[in-house]
Order: C-alpha cells, then sequence, then structure tokens
C-alpha cells in the first residue's frame, strides 16, 4: 500500500515535516536530492521555489512544477523518524 501523507510543512534548510495516515512523521532532507539530481538544484536557485510545494489530490506527491518531485512512499522510506 502507497503511503498518504495528511499532513506537510517545510523548513528553510530544505527539510520536509510529513506525517502519514498511520501516524508515522518523519523529516525528510530534501538537499540530498538537490545535490544528486539536477532538476532538484532549482528548489535553490529559483528564489521562492521551495515554498511553491503542493501534495497531488491522492496525497502520494509532493510537488514543486512538472520536474520537481517526491513519492510518497520515498518519503516514508528515507525519511528520518520524529516522535
Amino acid at each position: 500500500m502507497i503511503p498518504r501523507i495528511k499532513s506537510l510543512s517545510d523548513r528553510d534548510d530544505y527539510k520536509l515535516e510529513v506525517l502519514f495516515d498511520d501516524g508515522k512523521k518523519v523529516l525528510y532532507d530534501v538537499m540530498d536530492d538537490i545535490k544528486t539530481l539536477e532538476s532538484f538544484k532549482d528548489l535553490v536557485n529559483i528564489h521562492g521555489l521551495w515554498k511553491q510545494y503542493s501534495l497531488d489530490k491522492s496525497r502520494t506527491c509532493v510537488f514543486w512544477n512538472d520536474f520537481i518531485d517526491l513519492a510518497s512512499d520515498s518519503i516514508y522510506e528515507y525519511g528520518n523518524p520524529l516522535a
């Protein structure tokens, strides 16, 4: 089953705090993706883009534009658990 995102908030250090429907809460460091994926570099290079994220209708993907998105299962698996 694909984890669905219940709530989402950003931090200024390119990290996302994500709460899933099953109660798991994680801190996902997007800077790791920015360093390795060319399209993600725009999150740093284009002023204000970082704050323009959205959650898709199925609540399984965070996206900024047509080129930058994160699947909820990746966030769920690789995010650092929060209490």
